[in-house]
């Protein structure tokens, strides 16, 4: 077996807020091999951006702690210089925000954007990266990409945006992308374009990815592995079989309880999970999902944090695990 592209142990993320420390991620660990799409699902306020942000150092130094360890490439991203985050950032891992509008410069060409990647990791020429960048623009299905590459942000469409936004991401080869609810803001249409894809040049260069989303669709479609986050931490892992078919975790449940059922009737009320995701800054002292949870059972949901257990898989190397005290599957 390769060695994974990326490895995160153990990763923890404080903030310093006017209302006291926010615990936003809390030791969140997970693999990511070449070709593999991991899934990081969860609620608003789960951990998920900020959990990526902090690989890459995009958190602000003044109010985040970040500790535990990153190894992309056998480097830890966690205790790398910021010169060498900014060598990285590029060849080594590249990112889809989910925003095009907020992360294209609405006064630089779509060209201009392209190639000041390009130039800054090689020694391309203007010429070489002015034609590689159209060459992207092409591998990414933007129509005349000769012409896309001379247009400003705000000529395009929602969609071709993101096409350029994926081609910038790619430019350079990464070994790992990471999609930040990459496809929210498009239609169906063009997100299942944009699904395609990400998973036709993942096949092409054997990248990883981590698609952090809250949409279970796009999940089933997309995903070999599946890691739901709750409260800052991983409640329920293993692969997306697994997980889909078979959640164990009671949070996992809910959230596939409330996806919309075509077959129902119409006027039935949308499945809801009761009450709202704990402030960071107030994390429960048991199992973290126990003030909504309607199995929870003895005092130990209270008090106790269950650890992430294997609860049962249909692969022996991908065990399937959830942190709760009521999996049915657990394994004694």
């Amino acid at each position: 077996m390769t060695a994974p592209v990326l490895e995160v142990e153990d990763l923890r993320v404080d903030l310093r807020t006017p209302r006291g420390t926010a615990h936003v991620v809390n030791g969140l660990s997970y693999t990511v091999g070449a070709g593999e799409t991991v899934a990081v699902v969860g609620e608003s306020g789960s951990g998920k951006s900020v959990s990526v942000l902090a690989l890459l150092g995009l958190l602000p130094a003044r109010t985040a702690t970040v500790t535990g360890r990153a190894l992309l490439g056998g480097e830890d991203l966690l205790t790398m210089s910021p010169e060498r985050l900014r060598q990285v950032r590029g060849p080594g891992v590249g990112m889809v925000f989910q925003d095009p509008m907020t992360s294209l410069n609405p006064v630089l060409t779509v060209g201009r954007q392209l190639t000041e990647g390009l130039r800054a990791h090689g020694s391309l020429s203007r010429a070489a990266a002015r034609a590689r960048a159209v060459e992207l623009l092409g591998e990414v299905g933007l129509p005349d990409p000769g012409r896309a590459v001379d247009r400003y942000p705000h000529e395009l469409s929602g969609g071709m945006r993101q096409r350029v936004v994926i081609a910038i991401a790619l430019a350079n080869s990464p070994s790992l992308l990471i999609a930040d609810e990459a496809t929210t803001a498009l239609d169906v249409t063009v997100q299942a374009q944009i699904l395609d894809l990400v998973e036709r040049l993942q096949t092409e260069h054997g990248t990883g990815v981590v698609w952090i989303t809250h949409d279970l669709g796009v999940v089933a479609g997309t995903a070999d592995r599946v890691l739901v986050m709750y409260g800052g931490r991983c409640v329920e892992d293993g692969t997306v079989d697994d997980v889909l078919e078979r959640p164990e975790h009671p949070y996992t449940r809910g959230l596939l309880g409330a996806l919309p059922d075509l077959a129902t009737d119409d006027d039935a009320d949308l499945a809801t999970i009761p009450g709202t995701p704990p402030p960071p800054t107030d994390l429960p002292a048991g199992c973290v999902f126990w003030p909504r949870c309607p199995v929870r059972g003895d005092a130990r949901c209270e008090t106790e944090q269950p650890p992430l257990a294997v609860v049962g898989s249909a692969r022996a190397d991908l065990p399937h695990r959830a942190a709760t005290w009521c999996a049915e599957g657990e394994a004694s």
